[in-house]
């Protein structure tokens, strides 16, 4: 069934302002202006921007609901789409956040807007182990672009994450996926709006 409802989820430090949610917005708004879109600005605790989102999408339908995640936003992804049973593109997820961003403890400053500031507590490590789900319930409702270039995160964690998924793994790239254009209409294909 097509996604009538698509939700987008960026990255730590990240936000809708991201070359890729911007791009996936353009996308729907252009090809696809009956979906509803909504990619919020998620708050710095991983408790509260997961009660934004599932409260923000309490009244979608399970059935034609989808969510795009990237990084950080890939691991709040695999939350929604486990709990909802909906379908999920993960561009290189977050695997073991509570783990990788333990080094990230205290101020920080927003990725696209250096003025901007917000602090990482350390509770918002605990609340990242809190979130993980397990086992993929559904792996056929996922689909993860992974690039073996990213800096940040390892493709090998990710694909073992995501085992039994689709996989779309690229040779090269980077974690921001820079080459996003050439993988956005397979992107728009899995979740049946091509």
């Amino acid at each position: 069934m097509p996604t009538t409802h698509l939700l987008y989820l960026h990255g730590f430090r990240s936000s809708p302002q991201s070359t890729k949610a911007r791009q996936v917005a353009a996308r729907v708004r252009d090809q696809h202006p009956a979906v509803h879109w909504w990619c919020p600005q998620l708050p710095p605790s991983p408790r509260q921007a997961m009660q934004m989102v599932m409260e923000g999408t309490s009244t979608w339908p399970a059935a034609t609901m989808s969510v795009i995640g990237s990084s950080l936003g890939g691991f709040y992804a695999t939350c929604v789409a486990q709990q909802r049973r909906c379908k999920a593109v993960l561009l290189n997820p977050a695997v073991n956040p509570a783990r990788d961003l333990q080094k990230h403890i205290g101020e920080q400053t927003a990725w696209h807007d250096p003025t901007q500031h917000f602090h990482f507590d350390p509770a918002f490590v605990d609340e990242l182990r809190a979130l993980h789900t397990g086992p993929l319930v559904q792996p056929v409702d996922f689909f993860a672009v992974i690039a073996k270039g990213d800096e940040v995160l390892d493709w090998r964690e990710m694909t073992t994450r995501y085992g039994g998924a689709r996989i779309k793994l690229l040779e090269g790239g980077d974690h921001a996926l820079s080459d996003f254009e050439a993988h956005i209409g397979e992107v728009f294909e899995f979740l049946a709006l091509g």
